[in-house]
């Protein structure tokens, strides 16, 4: 067993990994992108100190496609007023969806049904980790003991935030992929043999760009710099989002996802 390498099973009901080329309606991509993934646990557990790198997904469950008409929004809040709301609510009116309402429209979703994954990363330290002195033995046990008992910050979501995601912690990938299998009576292998997926989103964040980490400083920390306009208020490196994409390859119901393995490819028009 790898110190670095965590493991986590996740099943839901419903599942959508939204294709960014549609701009209007939301069509899945067929399994789980490594962004979704990464998203599952730093639901269960995140600290500035480290980072995940999503190493494979193993499909248990493929899902079925299935489609329905949802509301959605089509405005937008402002940072004003929300702050306005935050002193005078009754000056706000609340965005409204569904009902005819001015602010809802309603959208197609082509989505998936009945999925399950097992989910491998590589944890890393930040170099906001690295200054802390802590190794990743001590990150890597609290993960699983967060896992474990079903702890998380906010609820994990396949997708989108309306389809959330069950968890477990696996000590081992292989043998929970065993289990499974004989639990669910099949070859796990051939329920996806292979398949050229094409191009598709890696992460909205550079991997790269996360090595730095970030954090606020605390209020003590502000306190104790100079007096100066340019004195920073975080420690490490604001990240900007950029769609990261690669080219995704199925084999034996597994897709490989370490950025060491995969053809990368950045800066990608879509959707024209």
């Amino acid at each position: 067993m790898n110190d670095n390498l965590v493991t986590v099973r996740v099943w839901g009901d419903y599942a959508c990994f939204t294709r960014p080329e549609m701009k209007v309606e939301r069509v899945s991509y067929p399994v789980m992108t490594p962004s979704a993934a990464r998203g599952v646990l730093e639901a269960i557990f995140w600290e500035p100190e480290i980072y995940y790198l999503i190493d494979s997904i193993h499909i248990i469950r493929r899902g079925r496609w299935f489609s329905f008409r949802r509301n959605e929004v089509i405005s937008v809040i402002s940072i004003d007023n929300a702050k306005t709301w935050m002193k005078s609510p009754e000056k706000i009116s609340p965005i409204r969806a569904g009902g005819g309402a001015a602010d809802g429209t309603q959208r197609n979703m082509l989505a998936l049904e009945g999925v399950e994954y097992l989910i491998t990363a590589e944890l890393r330290l930040s170099e906001i980790g690295k200054k802390r002195g802590h190794s990743l033995k001590t990150y890597r046990a609290e993960i699983e003991r967060r896992a474990k008992n079903g702890k998380c910050f906010h609820r994990p979501y396949l997708g989108v935030r309306e389809f959330a995601a069950d968890f477990d912690w696996e000590d081992d990938a292989q043998g929970a992929l065993d289990r499974r299998a004989a639990e669910l009576g099949k070859n796990l292998q051939n329920i996806w043999p292979e398949e050229e997926l094409g191009l598709m989103l890696y992460d909205v964040f550079d991997h790269e760009q996360r090595t730095h980490g970030f954090r606020w400083l605390t209020k003590e920390e502000l306190e104790a710099q100079p007096k100066k306009k340019s004195a920073p208020r975080w420690e490490g490196s604001l990240v900007k989002p950029e769609a990261v994409f690669f080219q995704a390859n199925i084999k034996d119901a597994k897709l490989d996802c370490h950025p060491n393995r995969v053809r990368m490819a950045r800066n990608q028009v879509i959707g024209k």
